[in-house]
């Protein structure tokens, strides 16, 4: 593999002329954003639909840096459509069992059936990306894996899912920022690991396994499609909008949805009484 000779802060501040040179107009307004979010969660609900209606099988994977917004991304994508529909899979740490496995095993048994989108937050690409940089697996398995990912993707589009693969391109300066946030801001200490901790001074060795991974398993069948994630606002509907596109879809026929008439109700008090209530001191 060839490495990367430019100098540490060369290198640093490529990577941040790449993830903000899409990101130069002003941040997205809450307003804004919300208007532009509500219309596209209407377009996802009539994909959701014709999924359903086609069977259509959908696999969509995310992948980044630590505060590259992948989660925020994932968040805004399904709060409007069913979790039976749209299922997210964030594998832990695998197991002992799972350690003795072909690598990619334990991914397989989630890929999308007929109806379902399957959102993976990471993915297979784990070992292209922290394993390799916090000494996770082998030279030899990190070879394996950069070797093979590719013809398996390529199965896994011949057997009719639509595979997409985002790689979310935060900018160091705006990782930091968002690090230091999770510090300091109690509603997101969970989202701080040791592991975050230990990765974060190694953003030139993410950096190497990032380009790596890319001249791996940027193919035709399955592309990688960078985002510019600086601005998440702005990043979250770009991929939303492109997942849109990527899928030919439109409302598929259903009977106009009427209520039924309902029976004029009867009092009762004592099943009132037997409830028990909350304190409402809101």
């Amino acid at each position: 593999m060839k490495t990367d000779k430019r100098k540490k802060g060369e290198r640093v501040e490529a990577d941040a002329v790449a993830a903000t040179a899409g990101t130069a107009r002003e941040p997205l307004s809450r307003r804004d954003y919300d208007k532009a979010l509500k219309e596209l969660h209407v377009e996802l609900v009539k994909l959701q639909e014709w999924v359903l209606y086609k069977g259509l099988k959908v696999c969509i994977v995310f992948e980044g840096r630590d505060g590259a917004g992948k989660g925020g991304t994932i968040k805004a994508l399904t709060d409007r459509v069913s979790p039976r529909v749209f299922r997210v899979v964030a594998l832990p740490a695998p197991s002992e069992r799972e350690k003795s496995q072909m690598y990619i095993q334990r991914y397989l048994g989630h890929l999308p059936a007929a109806g379902e989108v399957v959102i993976f937050d990471r993915s297979w690409y784990n070992r292209a990306g922290v394993e390799r940089v916090m000494g996770f697996c082998t030279d030899e398995q990190l070879r394996g894996f950069l070797d093979t990912v590719s013809p398996v993707e390529r199965a896994i589009v011949k057997s009719g899912v639509i595979l997409l693969k985002f790689w979310l391109e935060v900018g160091p300066e705006e990782q930091t920022r968002r690090l230091k946030d999770r510090i300091e801001d109690g509603r997101k200490l969970w989202k701080l690991s040791p592991m975050d901790l230990k990765s974060y001074g190694r953003w030139d060795d993410y950096t190497r396994a990032r380009d790596d991974m890319f001249k791996a398993s940027d193919s035709e069948w399955a592309p990688w499609l960078a985002v510019h994630s600086d601005d998440k606002r702005r990043a979250r509907l770009n991929i939303i909008h492109h997942i849109l596109g990527s899928i030919d879809y439109r409302m598929p026929p259903r009977e106009k949805i009427v209520l039924p008439r309902r029976k004029a109700p009867r009092s009762n008090p004592e099943g009132e009484r037997a409830m028990r209530f909350i304190a409402e001191p809101f």
